[in-house]
């Protein structure tokens, strides 16, 4: 691990090493730490914190030059998360003060973050007791997969600092473990924030193939649903899409109900 003064800061994404909005995100972090760039190989959207046992975890250090700056990256054969752990526990060789996930093309919103590769490497950090973040950005259908330099990233960028800046001395609140960062395509430094919590409906529905036969290849697609009157006004959905704000969410990983366990437990024996 590096001796630098500077805080240690992990930066992953699921877009994959070559992604620009990974750089954009380095880019910003730098004024503030020393950032490690470990990001898999492939693009792993929609991985969710998945360790599937098929990835070969190779490591392979690649030297970058982003406008006129040698960056020593990684990339790494695994998912997200998988990326998270093999940098800590082997690149690194110890814990970062923070880890940070992203930029992301396209948001992560409601119910649907449990698919998402950006939020599921969050997660593994905050697994292993570090503050992290999960930046994303809208953009329009076409370019989430893609790794398009008509994206300005320029906005995400400087909340990703901004945000990352505060988190550096820990979590404000010990019950959150990640933050959720989705930022307005028309965004600038000055549009303003606010706090916002998942939306329970869906945003993005599942949209099945069209196909002669279930046996043919066919991949489930995705549509946006444009209906907002659909989602809280205090839901990220909501917040990002409609009030036209950066939308910041507290995450946690423990997914327990909060429902009183012994009037559950009677219910479920009155059945």
């Amino acid at each position: 691990m590096t001796t630098s003064p500077k805080p240690q800061i992990l930066l992953t994404n699921d877009d994959g090493i070559d992604s620009p909005g990974l750089w954009a995100a380095a880019e910003a972090l730098s004024e503030i730490g020393y950032v490690w760039v470990a990001a898999p190989r492939e693009q792993s959207s929609g991985a969710g914190r998945s360790m599937p046992s098929t990835s070969d975890g190779r490591i392979t250090p690649q030297l970058l030059t982003v406008h006129g700056k040698d960056w020593t990256v990684y990339a790494v054969g695994g998912t997200p998360a998988q990326t998270v752990q093999h940098a800590i526990l082997e690149i690194m060789g110890g814990p970062p003060a923070l880890v940070v996930s992203g930029i992301n093309y396209g948001l992560n919103l409601g119910n649907g973050i449990t698919v998402s590769g950006t939020v599921g490497a969050a997660m593994e950090a905050a697994s292993h007791g570090i503050p992290a973040l999960a930046v994303s950005l809208e953009t329009a259908k076409e370019y989430h997969l893609s790794y398009s330099r008509e994206i300005d990233f320029r906005p995400a960028a400087y909340f990703t600092k901004y945000f990352a800046e505060r988190l550096l001395n820990g979590m404000p609140d010990p019950e959150v473990q990640v933050l959720k960062i989705e930022v307005p395509v028309e965004a600038s430094a000055d549009t303003p924030w606010e706090i916002a919590r998942l939306a329970s409906t869906r945003y993005y529905l599942p949209d099945p193939p069209i196909r002669g036969n279930l046996s043919d290849p066919g991949a489930m697609g995705y549509l946006l649903e444009s209906n907002l009157n659909l989602f809280p006004e205090d839901s990220d959905v909501f917040v990002v899409l409609a009030k036209k704000k950066v939308a910041v969410t507290p995450l946690t990983l423990d997914m327990t109900a909060p429902v009183d366990f012994r009037k559950l437990k009677q219910d479920l024996n009155s059945r």
